[in-house]
């Protein structure tokens, strides 16, 4: 780009038209070019209509302003020359950007005077023939390349290498933000992004930095945080950053290269804010005077570009070129002679200015001094020092000595040297003799670090005129470094049902020496779990080879350890830690093959009985074990539901009260199950014992307790003493000596008429009846059982003292009266002919219900007198003892001829079977009460009958 003149400047209107010449030559080359090389024109369609919308008419002032100028082509000339630039070009596109180049713009119209251009009919069919031709070449040019794909493919199918012989690349710009798209690495190596999960794809860098992420979902392959060029690869004219793309199962390895795009984020910096020269004013005109190039970190076309002096004087110019090193120098030229008497001292600014867009620049101040005298500078003995030193070399050693001579005398001629004010990383680690020049080493050198180092040193003599020179330091390596193991990825923990053969740990190893220092080896210590496998190139893996086992094992440590093939060798090692899990390989076992525990009957709910306890030799979740009581149990035994296991303790409590007479002992079946996946179980047997406590009292079975009157038995007054009147039958529904009962008198008409038997509950005379004891006696038996405390019952009895059995139609209790025999005689033939009625209609009825129902009781007898009745039943009424199927009794009321009955019924039937009868308690035979039968419910019209309702509500049943 020419910068404009300043208004009013010859020679700037001069140069500018010299400029501008330059680059219209250099844009018609360029297009030239372009059409040689066969590049792909842009799109014309529509660019007729497009030129001829740009026309436009001038106003009549303006006609009237216009002048020829004889010195500037016309519209006509410059159109000639686009066409036939166009033409060299062949393409359409390049015609009609010549135009639009040749077309002077609106001012320039104003300026000159002139109209649009405008074409004629045959540079219009010119331009479309050769449209048409381009058309043509370019289906030709689509064919072959098609062609050349469908080959490449062909050839890219025949062979799948194990790592891509070319490498991908990619350029990105530097301060890309986190997660900007780099490529779709997955497209780009032929492989569906579902293999990079499956494949366990991973990026590995050779530094082991991670600059870049990939997403194993899309493919894609983005930033992973921010690249600055200038950090990763300095002033270095490329900068690639370079990693493999790792794929598994089978091992696949892909190299890939991104190129790091320089961006303008830089400014030309000056060594110093400030320089002073001092110049003789007998200096000729073109001397030059050697400045310090400003630093830009950007490369390349970002880098400084130009120099410019502000404001500009008629003195000094800048130049400024590229020695052979590379590096650019810029000088001061002087223009026009000095004269210290008319200036002694000039101020002005240089300006340097990058490439970039927009561009940025930076500026140094500079202060001339003009001296009288001292016209010969310093002069370096060579233009480049080269020296040659080990990279373990002391520091204070002197690496070499520059020299410089002066052809001034006294202190014209006294050189000093130092370095350049721009003091680079290298510089820093030298340091320059200020007198002699010779250049020592101030810090450690390192190969690995940088191989060569370039150096600036000035020599300046005492009139201020100066020199400089390179110095290149060559650094030669030497086995200063160990190897490095750079692990890639690590599994740990490793399952213990791991196969062998898997891949424990995956990693790299490099030396940064050069040559045979650098070639590495590793090997492992001795172990018989774990190997090593060689990868691709420098890696290796770390693979099992037999069976792990973490209740055996549950922790290993291997060392590695890489050795290079210096002299002596060097050496490193790493450990790797390798933690076993846990897999459910292991049940739960229980402390004890099976538990007992006891409960008392009558306990307070949710009581805890006991605790059962398993052990898991697993860890972790596989070892927590959870009780439960084992599964389909209720619905089996109902009774099971009383019991519960606390999930995490393993304590069983009874959840309601039991009864020891419904449930004596009972057994389930725990189980305790892991927390594994799937979870494995055991089972153990609890048995449950319920202890007996005294809560049962005892049960009279004989006598009934009943709310009818007291049964009576039939004492008669010639018995002796042992004579037995009748027996208390009790029984207790608990068991162990809560069950043993005994029997004693609790109260009596005559306590000493009678006596209970205390085991049997016998009840017999003591002494023989006499005349004096009363007919009817009351007796009260109490029943206890041995428990602590005790529980009791009583049982109450009536007997009757006759001397025979006429006496039955006597009131009870009371003594015959020989006032009334004609009445008792009569009410004794009224009895027995009502007896024995009954007793006939009684046996027929009991005969037939027999034969109908042989085990049921059907009838009942009624005992009239001695005389009548059979001798069996008549022993069995005086004894008062009871028959197998059923017993009776008769009892009389005073003045009344309704007799009063008491019936049998079956006992066995209607209860349930009680563990004492099971375990032959106090009667092996089965007990049937007496169920009296009161005489209000025989109405005396049918005095001593029973109905047929009435017998059907009797308590047979």
């Amino acid at each position: 780009m020419c910068a404009r003149p300043a208004p009013g400047s010859a020679e700037g209107e001069r140069r500018h038209r010299a400029c501008a010449r330059v680059s219209v030559g250099r844009a018609e080359r360029q297009r030239g070019q372009r059409a040689a090389a066969g590049a792909v024109p842009a799109r014309t369609a529509g660019w007729w209509s497009r030129l001829r919308r740009r026309r436009a008419r001038p106003s009549p002032a303006q006609h009237s302003q216009a002048q020829p100028s004889s010195q500037q082509p016309s519209r006509a000339e410059r159109a000639a020359a686009a066409a036939a630039t166009a033409g060299s070009a062949n393409r359409a596109w390049d015609t009609a950007a010549a135009l639009r180049a040749a077309e002077p713009t609106g001012i320039q119209r104003e300026k000159e005077g002139t109209r649009p251009l405008s074409l004629s009919a045959e540079t219009t069919r010119e331009i479309r023939e050769k449209e048409i031709g381009h058309r043509r070449r370019r289906r030709r040019r689509r064919r072959a390349m098609a062609m050349a794909r469908q080959v490449l493919c062909v050839c890219a199918l025949l062979s799948v290498p194990l790592a891509r012989s070319q490498p991908i690349r990619y350029s990105v710009a530097e301060e890309a933000d986190s997660g900007s798209l780099v490529g779709n690495l997955a497209q780009d190596a032929a492989l569906p992004p579902a293999q990079l999960s499956a494949r366990r794809a991973r990026l590995l860098a050779e530094d082991g930095r991670q600059h870049f992420r990939l997403d194993r979902a899309s493919g894609r392959l983005v930033v992973a945080d921010r690249l600055d060029r200038e950090q990763l690869c300095a002033q270095s004219d490329t900068c690639t950053l370079a990693f493999e793309l790792l794929l598994a199962d089978p091992l696949q390895f892909f190299r890939v290269e991104v190129a790091l795009q320089d961006i303008n984020d830089h400014s030309p910096v000056f060594p110093a804010e400030r320089v002073t020269f001092k110049i003789l004013e007998t200096s000729d005109p073109g001397s030059r005077f050697p400045l310090e190039v400003a630093r830009d970190l950007d490369v390349g076309s970002n880098n400084v570009q130009a120099y410019s002096i502000s404001p500009e004087n008629e003195y000094f110019s800048v130049s400024y070129d590229s020695r052979v090193t590379g590096k650019k120098s810029i000088e001061l030229v002087l223009e026009k002679p000095l004269d210290r008497e008319e200036q002694a001292e000039m101020h002005f600014s240089v300006i340097a200015v990058d490439g970039g867009s927009p561009p940025r620049s930076g500026t140094t101040q500079v202060h001339i001094v003009v001296l009288d005298v001292n016209d010969n500078a310093p002069i370096f003995t060579q233009e480049e020092y080269i020296g040659k030193v080990v990279e373990n070399v002391p520091t204070g050693s002197v690496l070499l000595t520059v020299l410089a001579t002066d052809r001034d005398s006294g202190i014209n001629g006294d050189i000093s040297y130092q370095f350049s004010e721009a003091v680079s990383p290298s510089e820093s680690l030298f340091e320059i003799d200020y007198t002699t020049g010779e250049i020592k080493l101030r810090k450690p050198l390192d190969f690995e670090a940088a191989e060569t180092h370039e150096l600036t040193v000035r020599a300046t003599d005492g009139g201020g005129l100066s020199a400089i020179c390179k110095v290149l330091v060559e650094v030669l390596d030497v086995n200063d470094n160990a190897p490095e193991l750079v692990v890639s990825s690590f599994s740990s923990p490793l399952p213990e049902n791991s196969a062998p053969g898997t891949v424990v740990a995956l990693f790299t190893v490099r030396d940064r020496d050069a040559g045979a220092n650098g070639k590495v080896s590793c090997a492992l210590d001795d172990q018989l779990v774990f190997s090593l496998r060689p990868a691709y190139k420098n890696y290796y893996e770390l693979v099992t080879v037999s069976a792990l086992d973490r209740e055996e094992t549950a922790q290993y440590i291997v060392t590695v350890t890489a050795a290079d093939a210096g002299s002596p060798p060097l050496t490193s090692s790493h450990t790797f830690t390798v933690a076993i899990s846990d897999v459910n390989d292991n049940a739960p076992v229980f402390t004890q093959s099976s538990y007992t525990m006891y409960v008392r009957e009558n306990n307070v709910p949710s009581v805890l009985v006991g605790a059962v306890s398993a052990a898991d030799a697993d860890v972790g979740l596989n070892a927590k074990v959870t009780y439960s009581l084992s599964a389909g149990q209720a619905a089996e035994r109902p009774w099971c539901s009383c019991l519960s296991v606390n999930s995490e303790s393993g304590q069983v409590f009874v959840l309601r009260a039991l009864d020891y007479e419904q449930l004596r002992q009972s057994e389930v079946v725990v189980s305790a199950s892991d927390a594994g996946s799937p979870p494995l179980r055991a089972n153990v047997t609890v048995r449950l014992l319920v202890l007996d406590e005294n809560d049962n009292a005892p049960l009279v079975l004989y006598p009934a307790p009943d709310s009818g009157p007291a049964s009576s038995e039939l004492v008669p007054v010639s018995a002796e003493a042992g004579y037995l009147v009748s027996k208390v039958v009790a029984v207790d529904a608990d068991s162990g000596q809560n069950s043993w009962l005994s029997y004693h008198l609790l109260r009596a008409t005559d306590p000493g008429l009678f006596a209970v038997a205390a085991q049997s509950g016998e009840v017999r005379l003591r002494r023989p009846v006499t005349d004096r004891d009363s007919v009817k006696h009351k007796l009260v038996v109490l029943v206890r059982d041995n428990g602590r405390p005790p529980l009791s019952a009583t049982a109450a009895l009536s007997a009757l003292l006759l001397k025979d059995f006429s006496d039955l139609r006597q009131p009870h209790g009371s003594p015959a009266t020989d006032d009334q025999p004609g009445s008792l005689t009569t009410y004794l033939i009224l009895a027995l002919v009502s007896v024995s009625l009954l007793f006939l209609a009684s046996t027929a009825a009991f005969v037939a219900r027999r034969l109908c129902k042989r085990k049921e009781l059907k009838a009942a007898h009624v005992l009239d007198g001695a005389d009548n009745l059979p001798s069996g039943l008549a022993e069995a009424a005086a004894a008062g003892t009871l028959p197998h199927p059923y017993c009776y009794e008769i009892s009389l009321t005073t003045g009344s001829g309704n007799s009063e009955f008491k019936f049998l019924k079956p006992f066995g039937p209607s209860l349930t079977p009680q563990p004492w009868a099971m375990a032959g308690g106090p009667s092996e035979e089965q007990v049937f009460p007496c169920v009296p039968v009161p005489t209000e419910d025989v109405t005396p019209d049918d005095a001593g009958t029973v109905s047929a309702e009435q017998f059907n509500r009797l308590s047979f049943n």
